[in-house]
């Protein structure tokens, strides 16, 4: 018989096999291991798988409907997920409510964005852990419908093998032991679909006999096994492995949602870059200055200060100005751009300073040598101060975006070096600083939206509170309120939209990442009427030896203020457990180690872990720990809520038998009818009981191939003797309670025991129109 078509297991075979479905979910489930990091996540996706699988093994047992288990799991499923991943940071709600779902959907859209940009191996964050729980239930209950409500466990394989979707397309390795494991379950789900129904005796001796097989594997295989080890080759063998290759690249995108992350996190090195004084590279190289590579430095008399990649600061790749109230969008290129192979000095926005030799006279220099890691993109990162650029390939200076862009994009191994004129800013110098004119309007704008009003009376109430009279003065003031842990917590959790406004949400709910925190500054600003806009790139990265490596993690987002006489300068109001200290002209303690530099241990992203701006598992500081709520009240609720559904199943079904118990003879007369018409054994209501007995045999032989077996035949008959008894005799007697039930139980489950399956209206009317034409031409060659 074809596992194609078979009938639908029922009683304890349909339990073991939605369990089987269950496991085999969960095995297939491990087929993504190798792309995901080590946090723990099996935990949470295997309880709902489980919960799932149990409150469908409880509804079929109450009903032979198909649909109906397959629909409460669905159902069953919706709510521990909405309950999981829908719950209020900090908080648990055990009743899940409309907000409970924007919740979820947008920790599922952050989830799409972080496998759209992440690179594998991936940690499994919240919101990519709710995307592996939603697949492993939809796949489990696909299965389960296959093969337990539709007796199509053949089918049931594709379902398992959709796991191995994504290793297939990233060309990643899949364990092996995933196979194995998914493999042996899925046969075990074919043998128990197409396994033969007998007798009670018959199903004990076959019991006994699998029982005494499986003992005499295990001991040959505990006797056999060590020996076999040990043999040649034997040690070394393992199942294949699929695919291979590595993560993909690096590209910070230009298009910065203000409910979404920046990017996905990833350890991949995106640049690696050494930062030396012109007295440490005159010493290495004294005899080796190339005149090409970058433009001499001017000579002073005194030592060059020590730098670092923290003096140097972050480097930037792009600005942006347009943001419509939600999303920043990349700002198109200006009409003043110049090939950077033109220009032999420093590429700076100032037209006095443009195109000359950096000169330590106006600031400290930094000679920066660079090499790309996985960073493909069309933007360079570079300082945000003057610097000089040599590189190979076609690129262009955008002036008043102050940033480089390539016609190809950076690929690895991509070397290029810079000489950065560190100016000596301090807060003196901006203190009496006015409004400059960047000369593009969009630097003022603010959208319009039903909390505009409110932001701008938020950003006075700030500036007022300091005391800030100057430009600079509430600028500070803005950084300072953001930057507080009293009023801000770093979290890359999103919350859900509540108003029209992404900016009025963060600031309600105070928490959030770099993008939200240097948007929400730039709005402030430019509420007060400072011309603001955003920069993104990467913060400056971990030591390693005399060289610092940028990963991915670093990538970041902070806002940029335009004052007159000094041009754009960078603020950092996003918490210092990812940033470290602000810039030196807007931090009070800048000067209080001293020297105007931070030293390489204030990097603030030495460990593998901090300066991410991308979803988190964990992290330092006041980076939330709402991820981590206890599974305890949220797992008594569940199993309050299944133990009323047990109590309410078993009174239901304990109701049904005795219903099914008081069955007359004529009313179990009508349910072996149905029960058989489902199968397509029918007979005319003009044929009497007894006249019944021969046809639904031959029906049976026919339709299944096998021939009724002798105990449902002479159920059959009794229950017919039954009805003839109450429908002609004077006195009938009634049946012992129950006895018509199981007569006509056991005569429908003997036809599916001789192999007559459930089939449709349609197929059963083509077979009746067969049978017709059949009995035509017999007559008509009579």
């Amino acid at each position: 018989m074809s596992p194609l078509n078979v009938t639908a297991p029922r009683g304890w075979r349909a339990v073991l096999a939605t369990t089987l479905c269950a496991l085999a979910t969960l095995a297939s489930l491990h087929a993504l291991t190798n792309l995901l990091g080590t946090v723990p996540w099996r935990g949470a996706v295997t309880a709902m798988v489980l919960v799932v699988a149990a409150s469908v093994v409880a509804v079929r047992a109450v009903t032979r409907a198909v649909w109906v288990p397959s629909v409460v799991g669905l159902v069953v499923a919706f709510v521990a997920v909405v309950l999981r991943y829908g719950q209020p940071p900090g908080r648990l709600q055990l009743v899940p409510d409309l907000s409970s779902w924007e919740r979820t959907t947008a920790l599922w859209s952050e989830g799409l964005h972080v496998v759209q940009v992440a690179v594998v191996p991936v940690d499994v964050v919240r919101p990519l852990e709710l995307l592996l729980a939603v697949g492993a239930l939809l796949v489990f209950l696909a299965a389960d419908l296959l093969a337990v409500g539709l007796g199509m466990p053949a089918l049931a394989g594709v379902a398992f093998a959709s796991m191995w979707t994504p290793t297939i397309v990233l060309g990643f390795p899949a364990r092996g032991s995933a196979l194995f494991w998914t493999g042996l379950l899925y046969l075990l789900l074919l043998a128990l679909s197409v396994a033969p129904r007998g007798t009670r005796d018959d199903d004990a001796r076959r019991a006994s006999l699998a029982g005494l097989s499986a003992a005499c594997v295990l001991v040959v295989a505990l006797v056999a096994g060590p020996a076999l080890a040990g043999l040649p080759g034997w040690s070394s063998w393992g199942l294949p492995r699929f695919g291979s290759g590595g993560g993909g690249p690096v590209d910070l995108t230009s298009d910065l949602d203000v409910r979404e992350s920046l990017g996905g996190r990833t350890d991949r090195a995106v640049l690696r870059y050494q930062v030396r004084s012109p007295d440490e590279v005159a010493q290495d190289q004294a005899d080796e200055q190339d005149d090409s590579a970058a433009p001499t430095p001017t000579a002073t008399a005194s030592a060059a200060r020590p730098v670092n990649a923290n003096s140097v600061g972050p480097l930037r790749a792009f600005t942006l100005l347009s943001f419509d109230g939600r999303s920043w969008h990349a700002d198109s290129a200006s009409d003043s751009t110049v090939p950077v192979r033109d220009l032999e000095g420093l590429l700076t926005p100032d037209p006095d300073l443009l195109g000359t030799a950096p000169d330590a006279a106006r600031g400290t220099l930094a000679i920066v040598d660079a090499e790309v890691g996985a960073l493909e993109d069309r933007q360079l990162p570079i300082p945000t101060f003057p610097r000089t650029l040599a590189i190979e390939g076609d690129w262009t200076y955008d002036v008043p975006r102050d940033q480089v862009d390539g016609a190809e994009k950076t690929f690895e191994g991509m070397q290029f070096s810079m000489v950065v004129e560190i100016p000596s800013l301090t807060a003196d110098d901006l203190e009496n600083a006015t409004v400059g004119d960047p000369g593009d309007p969009r630097a003022l704008e603010v959208p319009a939206s039903s909390h505009a009003d409110d932001i701008r009376a938020l950003a006075n109430q700030v500036a007022d509170e300091a005391d800030a009279g100057t430009p600079y003065e509430r600028a500070l003031a803005l950084q300072t309120y953001l930057r507080s842990a009293a009023n801000f917590t770093y979290d890359t959790r999103v919350a859900p939209a509540r108003t029209d406004d992404p900016v009025w949400d963060f600031l309600e709910s105070r928490q959030g990442y770099c993008v939200q925190f240097a948007t929400a500054m730039t709005v402030m600003a430019r509420s007060l009427g400072l011309p603001a806009r955003v920069a993104v790139g990467f913060l400056p990265g971990a030591a390693d030896g005399d060289s610092y490596v940028i990963t991915g993690q670093q990538s970041h987002a902070w806002p940029e203020i335009y004052f007159e006489g000094f041009g754009w300068t960078r603020f950092e109001p996003t918490p210092a457990v990812q940033t470290g200290a602000p810039p030196p002209w807007s931090d009070p303690f800048a000067n209080a180690g001293g020297g105007p530099f931070p030293s390489d241990e204030a990097i603030p992203t030495a460990g593998p872990q901090t300066g991410s701006t991308a979803p988190a598992t964990g992290g330092q500081g006041t980076v939330t720990t709402t991820e981590r709520s206890t599974w305890i009240p949220v797992a008594i609720t569940v199993a309050v809520v299944l133990l009323l559904a047990a109590l309410v199943v078993t009174v239901l079904a304990r109701r049904r038998a005795r219903v099914l118990a008081d069955l007359t003879p004529e009313q179990a007369w009508a349910r072996l009818r149905r029960g058989l018409a489902r199968l397509g054994v029918r007979w005319t209501a003009a044929t009497t009981p007894r006249a019944a007995v021969p046809v639904v045999v031959r029906q049976v032989e026919r339709a299944g191939g096998g021939a009724l077996d002798d105990a449902s035949v002479e159920a059959l008959r009794s229950l017919a003797r039954a009805v003839e008894q109450e429908r002609y005799a004077r006195q009938p007697v009634a049946p012992e309670p129950g006895a018509t039930v199981r007569w006509a139980d056991q005569v429908v489950a003997g036809a599916r025991g001789a192999g007559v399956a459930r089939t449709s209206r349609l197929t059963q009317a083509v077979r009746a129109v067969r049978a017709r034409v059949s009995r035509t031409g017999q007559t008509a060659r009579r």
